[in-house]
């Protein structure tokens, strides 16, 4: 069954060929050929300011840059976010993004005093594909994954994006060849798939 999905690349750096940028290629390349409908936002390409108040973020109007991709996410029925882990977190950058599209009205809605009433974007699945520097398995067990965590209950499961699941790639920075030839064809594997 063909899915409409949404790959969203969270790396800032959009100057150098990165591994997040060579793994979003080859799941938008063999979710096309599934028969899969494919969008794709590069957040490190759009221009737009930061929040910095309450009063912005509940009636601020959205930046003309990010109108385009909000539309993209509520047209969506499967977003694959990939970004590297930077401090332990996903990159500025993409949380300013997340921050500015998941406005009230749009990813939620509140009825009366329950501010959580309606989960705006209930119905869509996702991936969170990250990258880091550290063994994945050091990351997930030591560190418990708290970044990824917090974004799939957080900010995913507050605007009702269920079921998440998570690839956690580790020591990205000096991989060899066939490893990262494997991690190119698990994606390949996910987007023919959907997942």
């Amino acid at each position: 069954m063909s899915k409409r999905i949404l790959l969203v690349q969270g790396h800032p750096d959009r100057g150098e060929q990165h591994l997040c940028r060579a793994l979003e290629q080859a799941y938008a390349a063999a979710a096309a050929q599934g028969g899969h409908t494919v969008r794709r936002i590069d957040v490190a390409t759009l221009d737009f300011p930061l929040l910095r108040s309450q009063a912005e973020w509940d009636d601020g109007p959205i930046p003309a840059s990010l109108v385009q991709p909000q539309a993209d996410i509520g047209w969506a029925e499967h977003i694959v976010f990939f970004f590297p882990l930077w401090l332990g977190d996903m990159p500025a950058l993409l949380k300013g993004f997340l921050e500015q599209v998941a406005r009230p009205g749009f990813a939620f809605a509140r009825e009366g005093s329950n501010p959580l009433a309606k989960k705006g974007l209930a119905g869509r699945s996702a991936r969170v594909v990250v990258t880091m520097g550290m063994p994945a398995l050091l990351y997930r067990w030591y560190f418990r994954a708290h970044s990824v965590k917090s974004l799939e209950r957080n900010v995913l499961g507050f605007v009702g994006i269920a079921p998440v699941h998570a690839t956690l790639i580790g020591t990205a920075g000096d991989m060899r060849a066939d490893r990262v030839a494997k991690w190119l064809a698990r994606m390949e594997r996910l987007g023919r798939a959907g997942d």
